[in-house]
């Protein structure tokens, strides 16, 4: 036979945003071999009919923490039955290109992939030390042969972590409590070079003031990458520069001047060639409308004709709303109070109710939760002005309950809730469900204000309060018209993170449904800014687009479903296995017919099939090969 595989009857999108048109696709040995209107399908082995459905390369996520997961179910499921099939992984300046170095470093006491990524991406400690365990290799190259040889059914393309290399140089103790010696940033940037040589896509670093590390005598301080200074950001990046690799980073919000200088290493102009940047950032902030302006300021300057710069912003396509368990949420790691709740470990409960009945701790917090609310001062003018600088929202109306054993609260805000506690204070005949009873009367009837209210609610449900909020891109005129920026790209899906406070799996369906509501046309558009472009902006030649001889890695698209998918009501709380705890994932069955990699089939709409898991359809992605 001259093919393994045909599908007809499909409107074929190749990514490069050419209109879809009906055809068929053949592949052979996991490569595309043909395109064509009608293919004789006697050539081929096996016949797949699309029956009208859309066929387009599979798609790319840019930003996600799926090296873990491929440790430990290397078929990286939840990412596969969305449609992607290429994940960026190492990104925020941690990941496992140097194994668990536990050896290696020089800190044997520490384990500094659990303490590197506790906090930062909200993953339990007994799932990072499984995942650990697994990361036997100690060099870079050894990792891209790791991920070969993995039964993975999506592909994978590293960065190289900037504070694990800080690590594996310096020990992780001193990576936090000083500078490299120039012997040892030469190392680093030596071990850089190399592994560009291997083909890693760039380096990624990370400066979000919310990154703390997870462990004893650290807990204070932050992640490696952030005590990092000008000098060995510019010394490492003219090393990604040399190589035309990316640098993916995170500015750093508390340093707006630090943040200017690094983003200005990307123009042409001042250095030998434009450095390629892409930047996390949650531009569309609700608590502060001026990030906005600035984020698209410096993307317009920096590419502009003047600087020669190559900087791309990542935007989120889907209202970035944030799952909090109790006190446990990833932003509100930047409140000092709230911090001291997160730092303790997930087990002791006795000692965050010490904290929460301390006197001391309830009026300080008090203090915060109204500063600006009130009174004719610059806090108050901030507020009224959408110009905060805090991340965590301190307004119960914006804070709604998710999951809660008061079988009323669910869906409700903190605000009615609160609501409800003022009325049962009056009459506590108001109340007819037994365990809302039992929370206001654990409460009491002294509570002062909300801010109070809240940390009442904290110290009687502990994690078992599941709520959200939405921290930015309320906005779907802002967010579609983000998406659609020539140069920002959709990403920041941190897909494999944040196990129970995000869920954004399906962050790329909801860009092209977005591109769908305007038109076919603008579909198009979107699609390309999720394959192609991305595709080669990192450098990876053999993925995002269908072509003759390019990874037969493809999506089926139900158009109608996709039209009609409504991602907000997509989350659940589900329980896997492979973690041992729960998860927030999305369900999006229906809108994906099938997903193929390799030119292997293993999602066929509704469940897993082929060799999904089983053995190695995808691999590492490497720069130059």
């Amino acid at each position: 036979m001259q093919w393994d595989l045909i599908i007809r009857n499909a409107k074929v999108f190749d990514g490069h945003g050419s209109p879809g048109r009906v055809g068929d696709v053949a592949i052979k040995a996991g490569k595309i071999a043909a395109l064509g209107g009608r293919l004789p399908t006697a050539e081929s082995a096996a016949v797949h009919d699309a029956d009208g459905q859309w066929l387009t390369p599979g798609l790319l996520d840019i930003h996600t923490h799926e090296d873990l997961e491929a440790e430990l179910d290397p078929g990286l499921p939840e990412v596969v039955r969305h449609g992607t099939t290429s994940v960026v992984v190492g990104n925020c300046s941690i990941g496992l290109a140097f194994g668990n170095q536990r050896q290696s470093s020089m800190d044997s006491a520490q384990d500094p992939i659990v303490d590197c990524f506790a906090r930062v991406e909200n993953i339990p400690k007994t799932v990072l030390s499984k995942a650990a365990d697994k990361a036997t290799w100690s060099k870079p190259a050894d990792y891209l042969s790791h991920l070969d040889e993995l039964p993975l059914s999506a592909n994978m393309a590293p960065f190289l972590p900037h504070s694990m290399l800080r690590i594996e140089v310096m020990g992780l103790q001193d990576s936090v409590s000083r500078q490299p010696t120039k012997a040892e940033l030469d190392r680093m940037a030596g071990i850089l070079d190399e592994a560009m040589q291997e083909g890693y896509i760039g380096l990624s670093t990370d400066g979000l003031p919310l990154h703390f590390l997870a462990n004893e005598p650290n807990l204070s301080k932050r992640i490696p990458t952030q005590y990092a200074e000008f000098d060995e950001y510019k010394k490492l990046t003219d090393v990604v520069r040399k190589h035309d690799r990316v640098w993916q980073m995170t500015p750093a919000t508390d340093d707006g001047a630090l943040t200017a200088r690094l983003f200005m290493l990307s123009s042409g102009r001042l250095y030998d060639k434009p450095l390629k940047i892409t930047a996390l950032a949650a531009i569309d902030s609700v608590n502060n409308r001026s990030n906005l302006a600035r984020g698209l300021l410096f993307t317009n300057l920096l590419n502009s004709r003047a600087l020669q710069g190559n900087f791309r912003l990542q935007c989120l396509s889907a209202p970035f709303r944030v799952y909090s368990e109790g006190a446990v949420s990833p932003l509100a790691e930047a409140d000092p109070l709230m911090r001291r709740l997160i730092e303790t470990e997930l087990e002791d409960v006795e000692r965050r109710q010490e904290i929460l009945a301390d006197p001391e701790f309830i009026e300080a917090f008090r203090a915060m939760w109204s500063r600006g609310k009130s009174g004719f001062n610059i806090g108050h003018l901030r507020r009224k002005l959408r110009l905060e600088k805090e991340f965590l929202t301190r307004d119960l109306n914006d804070m709604q309950i998710y999951r809660s054993s008061v079988d009323a609260w669910p869906g409700q805000t903190m605000a009615w809730i609160y609501h409800r506690y003022q009325a049962w204070c009056l009459n506590s005949e108001f109340i007819d469900d037994a365990n809302e009873a039992e929370a206001f009367t654990a409460l009491g009837k002294d509570i002062r204000d909300d801010g109070e209210f809240f940390l009442g609610l904290l110290r009687h449900f502990d994690t078992d309060l599941h709520w959200c909020y939405v921290a930015a891109n309320k906005d779907p005129a802002v967010i579609k018209r983000l998406l659609l920026h020539p140069k920002l790209l959709p990403g920041f899906n941190d897909s494999g993170a944040h196990v129970t406070n995000m869920a954004f799996f399906d962050g790329n369906l909801r860009a092209l449904k977005i591109g769908l509501e305007e038109s076919e046309a603008c579909f198009t558009q979107m699609l390309s800014r999720l394959t192609s472009e991305p595709a080669e902006f990192f450098g990876l030649s053999d993925v995002g687009s269908l072509r003759v001889g390019s990874r037969a890695d493809m999506l089926l698209l139900n158009p109608e479903q996709l039209a009609s998918y409504d991602g907000e009501a997509s989350v659940q709380y589900q329980y896997r296995d492979v973690f041992d705890c729960h998860q927030l994932v999305n369900r999006s069955d229906g809108v994906v017919g099938g997903v193929f990699v390799s030119g292997q089939q293993v999602w066929d709409g509704a469940d897993f099939c082929g060799d999904h898991g089983k053995r190695a359809l995808g691999g590492a992605l490497r720069v130059g090969s």
